[in-house]
């Protein structure tokens, strides 16, 4: 019996002497990290998955945000016109050719980690300026006006004849989400950010652009 009371006291003793240092500990844990050299510690491996598209939808016009209702019903339709297992391969989908003219649809949905949801605040678009959450129009440079541009789903449609004129994209060095702008795609929407005095750097998931 005594065995059994003291085994109880020093239970409870331990579990009242955890208490305070827990709570500390969570009040020091409230104060900003910081690196060795005094900058905010922003350092540690992210995700920006999202629902959120870059750009302001046509039909949101003027709205910077939806209520939980709208984004609710515009979340569910996302998801299911994303879903690649609702594909009709003889019928083709966006980016994708039908069946007849050579289309093939890559993957099911089971290999895709794209975004479920908007983003916290329920924005209708990424970009916050210019206020209408819309690209600006192109402005003339001195680029070679001749220049083939091709649309994200043009370039994974592009056929390459041989080794010597794969892009860099297809090689996965450049493009896709990462960057720039880094956005969310269809999977490895994830960033590792390091940090050293006076240096940022970022390694996204896909592809193998660093960014600083």
């Amino acid at each position: 019996m005594f065995k059994r009371c003291f085994v109880a006291l020093f239970t409870v003793t331990i579990v009242l002497t955890l208490v305070p240092q827990t709570v500390a500990q969570s009040s020091e844990r409230t104060m900003p990290m910081r690196t060795p050299d005094g900058q905010p510690d922003i350092s540690g491996i992210f995700t920006f998955r999202t629902l959120t598209p870059l750009q302001r939808p046509r039909q949101f016009e003027g709205r910077e945000t939806l209520t939980a209702e709208e984004a609710a019903a515009f979340e569910a339709s996302e998801r299911r016109r994303q879903n690649r297992d609702l594909f009709d391969p003889e019928k083709g989908a966006s980016g994708y050719a039908p069946r007849s003219e050579g289309g093939v649809l890559s993957y099911n949905e089971f290999w895709y980690e794209r975004g479920i949801e908007l983003t916290s605040d329920k924005r209708t678009s990424l970009i916050v300026d210019p206020p209408d959450g819309r690209l600006p129009p192109r402005v003339p440079s001195t680029e070679d006006p001749e220049r083939e541009r091709l649309s994200p789903e043009e370039a994974i449609a592009r056929r390459y004849d041989s080794y010597e004129n794969r892009g860099t994209g297809d090689r996965c060095i450049m493009g896709f989400n990462a960057g720039p702008p880094m956005r969310a795609s269809a999977y490895n929407n994830n960033v590792m950010i390091f940090q050293s005095p006076g240096y940022d750097d970022s390694q996204r998931n896909g592809a193998q652009r660093p960014g600083h």
